[in-house]
């Protein structure tokens, strides 16, 4: 007799197993400067030999990848975007990106393939970085294209940032607002739903279609790409750690940070900066915005005296930043403080986006 097994959601592999599997398959390779683990959503490897000194020396290769798999929309332009920003929030250069194309038998022609590639090449333009390679099929089994990137970038070794660094009494800052990308694949992928009201059928209005026209515009405007954020706060202070939420939203993102480190957080639920359109879309179906995908956010750990100046440089790029709480020791917890009091940071096995698409 065998145990039944569960099937997992929709959505990100369960942190448990997932380190689990990081920690048993690690490599041991003293040329791997960065590897795997929970919160570390980049490789960072050395281009030199320890047994050449010369050789490639004061560089670092850092590597992505990631998939695209809930928006059909644009899903070139946000394979190149979504696995540019990690190799940002480690203070790298985007240098040069492969992508595998994966189409649905029943839908694969040469407008769908031309309209991918030039969506990859555009945003490939627009950071200045290389298409290099990767693969394109038809697949059997799959009902959407799905583009899985990889990035490939450069850092000198002081200029790292590592997700590792952050420490107890570092600020939090966050960048732009929260649910940038969720609330732009709400509106791209889901106005008939929008245009109807709440899809349990309860009546609800269905939401403004300005509104939902401005909110499929977050794509571009206010943007997913950190990668400015991230180097505009590098060059202003002292930033012990960059990353950007996307699965699970902003609470999964801080709780990847304090995991990374071994840190508490303290956040101010006040002061977290919820886009106004992320609002009324997420009440409109019933999702918590602080686990709706958030691609367009940059999240930072700084150190407490430079934090006004980092700030200061952000708005002067004309990129909004809030400061919504601080890095405390890990005996604190992620603690998430609001106007009736401390509450634990909610956690989201999946994302809230993950339920639309079920």
């Amino acid at each position: 007799m065998t145990l039944e097994q569960t099937s997992y959601p929709l959505g990100k592999l369960p942190a448990d197993h997932l380190a689990r599997l990081l920690i048993q398959y690690a490599p041991d390779d003293e040329r791997v400067v960065l590897g795997p683990g929970v919160g570390r959503d980049a490789a960072v490897v050395s281009f030199s030999d320890p047994a050449c000194a010369s050789e490639g020396a004061g560089r670092y290769l850092v590597a992505k990848t990631d998939p695209i798999t809930f928006a059909s929309d644009e899903i070139g332009w946000y394979a190149v975007h979504v696995n540019a920003n990690d190799i940002a929030c480690t203070g790298a250069t985007v240098r040069w990106f492969l992508a595998t194309l994966l189409l649905p038998e029943a839908r694969a022609d040469e407008a769908l393939v031309d309209t991918i590639f030039d969506q990859v090449a555009g945003a490939c333009a627009e950071l200045g970085v290389g298409l290099v390679g990767g693969h394109t099929e038809i697949t059997h089994g799959i009902d959407r294209p799905i583009v899985v990137g990889c990035m490939l970038g450069e850092v000198a070794p002081e200029r790292l940032v590592r997700p590792d660094t952050t420490q107890p009494g570092d600020l939090l800052l966050v960048t732009k607002g929260i649910a940038v990308e969720g609330t732009a694949i709400i509106a791209r992928e889901k106005a008939d739903i929008l245009s109807s009201g709440a899809p349990s059928g309860h009546g609800m209005a269905g939401v403004d279609k300005v509104l939902v026209e401005r909110s499929r515009g977050f794509l571009y405007d206010p943007g997913i790409s950190v990668v400015r954020d991230a180097a505009v706060a590098a060059a202003a202070g002292e930033v012990h750690a960059m990353h950007d939420p996307t699965e699970g939203g902003l609470a999964t993102g801080l709780w990847e940070l304090a995991e990374a480190a071994g840190v508490g957080l303290e956040v101010d639920e006040s002061a977290i900066p919820v886009l106004p359109e992320t609002r009324i879309l997420c009440a409109r179906l019933g999702l918590d915005p602080l686990g709706l995908i958030a691609s367009g956010a940059l999240l930072l750990a700084v150190a407490a005296k430079d934090a006004a100046r980092i700030m200061r440089a952000l708005e002067e790029a004309g990129i909004a930043a809030a400061r919504i709480g601080r890095v405390m020791e890990r005996e604190r917890g992620l603690v998430l403080r609001g106007a009736t009091g401390e509450r634990p940071l909610p956690s989201f096995d999946r994302d809230e986006i993950a339920r639309l698409f079920e």
